[in-house]
């Protein structure tokens, strides 16, 4: 069973910066489709940014050029970083890892929250 435990959230004032991370047992993160997600209060999950095991990238819209998503292979970890904050990134903050092959597993951590406020 594989588990990811989510850390690094926390208050961060507006234009400030953090950096979130995805600690995964076993050695999914060489070969999964790696992605954080983030869920605000009365809104749907969306897609953060994500990973292929090749190391493409796709970030969500709101997110492009102030988020980056990296990942350490050998310590099966998962980063988020994060700048220019602004208190609509507050939300949960969810690590996710898939195996695109047809039938494939798909495991969630169980988040952890940041909050963007003065």
């Amino acid at each position: 069973q594989v588990q990811l435990v989510e850390s690094g959230g926390g208050l961060v004032k507006p234009g400030g910066s953090l950096r979130l991370s995805c600690v995964g047992s076993g050695s999914i993160f060489s070969t999964y489709f790696m992605g954080w997600y983030r869920q605000a209060p009365g809104k749907q999950r969306e897609l953060v940014a994500a990973m292929t095991s090749g190391g493409a990238t796709v970030y969500g819209d709101s997110v492009k050029g102030r988020f980056t998503i990296s990942r350490d292979n050998v310590k099966n970890t998962m980063y988020l970083q994060m700048n220019s904050l602004k208190p609509e990134d507050t939300a949960d903050y969810y690590c996710n890892a898939r195996n695109l092959r047809p039938g494939g597993m798909e495991y969630w951590g169980k988040g952890t929250l940041v909050t963007v406020s003065s």
